[in-house]
C-alpha cells in the first residue's frame, strides 16, 4: 500500500534547491494553526478567563508548546523521508489504515454541517435580513469555489488575509481591554483552580490545555509542504521556523482571547452559552462597554476564525483523504490521482460540501453517526501522537538518524499522548452518556 522509505542519501541527492528567503519562509505553519483554531477554541478561552482569570495561562502555553512538537513531528516525518504521514500510518499495520479511512469519511460528514453554520452564526448577526441556512449553503460553495478553482499559493494568500483579521480584531480587544499584567505574570505559575463547590478543575484544566488548536488538520501539516515545494531535509531549518512563528501567533491570539474573557466578560458577569453561540453571545457586551463599532468589528474576526477553518479543511484533509485512497488503489502518494486537483481530492470537497448541507437545511441530527464521528474524533489525537513516537524513533520507518527524536521530543511527545488518551477518554465517556441519554 505504501511505497519503500526514500533514503536520506536520495533526498540529499533530489534536495538542491535552495531554501527561500527569510521573508517567504512563513506558510503552511501559518495554514494550519489558523485552521486548527476555530470558534470553539475561542468560546473555551473565552469561558476559561471568566471564570479562572488568568489562573489557566501556563496551561495554554504549556498546551500550545505541544502543538508545536506535534506539528514538527509531522513535518519532519514528510521532510526526512520524502513520505506522506499517511504512508508512515500505514506502514505500521491495517489496523491505522482502516482506523484513518473510516474516520475521515465519518469526519468530513459531520465537521462540514458544523464548520458552515459556524462561519454563517456572525454574518447572520451581521445581516440578520438573511436566512442562517443561506449564509451557511453559501459558506460551503464559496469555500469548496476557492478551493476547487486554486492553487496551494492563491490558497496561502487568501487563509493569511483571514489570519491578519482575526488578529487584528482579537488582539486588538486584548489591547484596549487592558490586561492586568501582574496577574498575567502570576498566571504563568502552573496550578489548577478550584470550582464553586471547592473541587479542583483538573479536567477543565487538561482540556484547555489540549484542546486549543487540536484538530486532524495538525497531521496536514506535511501534506502542505508538499504543496509549498519544502519536500526535502535542506528544508528542515525553514520548517521549524515556520512552525514555531505559527504557534507563536495562535499563542497571542489565544492569550488574547484568554484576557477578554478575564477582563471583559468576568467584569460583565455574563454567562456565555455554549458551542459557538457564546461568541454571539459576547457582541452585546462589547457594545456596551466599548461602543457599537466594537461588535461589528468582533463578528468580521469571528467569521475570518470560522471561515479559515473551512478553507484549511476543504484544502489540507481532501489532500490527506486523496493520499489515502490513492495508496488504498495502490497508485501511491506521487500518483497525479492523490493531488488537490485530482478526481479522489475534489470527490471529499464535495463529499464535505453537499452531504453535510441536507443537516443543515432539514435541521436533523442524524444520532448514531454524531456518536460515531465523537468516538473516532476523541481517538485521533491519541493516534496522531502515539504513532509519531515509533515513526520518529525506529530506524526501519525511514528516518535517518540525525532527524530522529532526541530525548526532548520523546518527552514532549509522551506527555502529548497521555495528555490526549486522557481527553479522548473522557470525550468518549461523554459522548456515550449523551447518547444514551437521547435514547432514553
Amino acid at each position: 500500500m505504501s511505497q519503500p522509505p526514500t533514503s536520506h542519501a536520495t533526498n540529499q541527492a533530489f534536495g538542491e534547491q535552495q531554501p527561500p528567503p527569510k521573508w517567504r519562509i512563513i506558510g503552511p505553519g501559518l495554514v494550519v494553526a489558523a485552521t486548527g483554531v476555530g470558534a470553539a477554541d475561542m468560546v473555551a478561552t473565552l469561558v476559561a478567563g471568566s471564570n479562572f482569570g488568568y489562573g489557566l495561562l501556563w496551561a495554554v502555553i504549556v498546551g500550545i508548546i505541544l502543538k508545536i512538537v506535534l506539528v514538527e513531528g509531522a513535518g519532519r516525518f514528510s521532510l526526512a523521508t520524502g513520505r506522506t504521514i499517511f504512508e508512515g500510518w500505514a506502514s505500521l499495520g491495517r489496523w491505522a489504515t482502516w482506523y484513518f479511512g473510516i474516520y475521515i469519511i465519518v469526519w468530513g460528514f459531520s465537521y462540514g454541517a458544523a464548520a458552515m453554520a459556524s462561519t454563517a452564526m456572525p454574518l447572520h448577526a451581521l445581516f440578520p435580513g438573511v436566512d442562517l441556512k443561506v449564509f451557511a449553503v453559501l459558506t460551503g460553495l464559496v469555500g469548496l469555489a476557492l478551493v476547487w478553482f486554486n492553487r496551494y499559493a492563491v490558497f496561502e494568500k487568501i487563509t493569511a488575509v483571514l489570519v491578519g483579521i482575526m488578529f487584528v480584531v482579537i488582539v486588538g480587544l486584548a489591547i484596549i481591554a487592558v490586561p492586568n499584567v501582574p496577574e498575567m505574570l502570576k498566571g504563568l505559575i502552573p496550578m489548577i483552580p478550584r470550582g464553586p463547590d471547592g473541587s479542583l478543575e483538573i479536567a477543565k484544566t487538561l482540556a484547555l490545555a489540549g484542546g486549543v488548536g487540536g484538530t486532524i488538520t495538525l497531521a496536514a501539516y506535511g501534506y502542505w509542504l508538499r504543496e509549498k515545494g519544502w519536500s526535502t531535509p535542506r528544508f528542515m531549518r525553514v520548517m521549524r521556523i515556520d512552525n514555531t512563528m505559527a504557534y507563536v501567533m495562535t499563542g497571542i491570539f489565544v492569550i488574547s482571547m484568554l484576557i477578554v474573557g478575564a477582563e471583559v466578560v468576568a467584569t460583565a458577569g455574563v454567562k456565555l452559552g455554549n458551542g459557538d453561540k457564546g461568541l454571539l453571545d459576547l457582541v452585546p457586551v462589547l457594545q456596551a462597554k466599548y461602543g457599537e463599532w466594537v461588535g461589528p468589528a468582533f463578528l468580521w474576526g469571528f467569521f475570518a476564525a470560522a471561515f479559515s477553518s473551512v478553507l484549511g479543511v476543504w484544502n489540507g484533509v481532501a489532500l490527506m483523504f486523496a493520499d489515502f485512497w490513492a495508496n488504498a488503489r495502490g497508485k501511491g502518494s506521487d500518483a497525479p490521482e492523490a493531488k488537490l486537483d485530482g478526481p479522489y481530492a475534489r470527490f471529499y470537497m464535495l463529499w464535505l460540501t453537499f452531504p453535510p448541507m441536507i443537516l443543515i437545511l432539514t435541521g436533523q441530527d442524524p444520532v448514531g453517526l454524531v456518536l460515531i464521528y465523537a468516538v473516532l474524533g476523541a481517538l485521533f489525537m491519541p493516534f496522531l501522537a502515539l504513532t509519531l513516537l515509533p515513526l520518529m524513533n525506529l530506524p526501519r520507518f525511514g528516518v535517518p538518524k540525525e532527524w530522529r527524536n532526541g530525548w526532548f521530543g520523546n518527552l514532549a511527545l509522551a506527555i502529548t499522548a497521555v495528555l490526549f488518551v486522557w481527553l479522548g477518554a473522557q470525550q468518549l465517556v461523554d459522548s456515550v452518556s449523551k447518547f444514551l441519554a437521547q435514547l432514553a
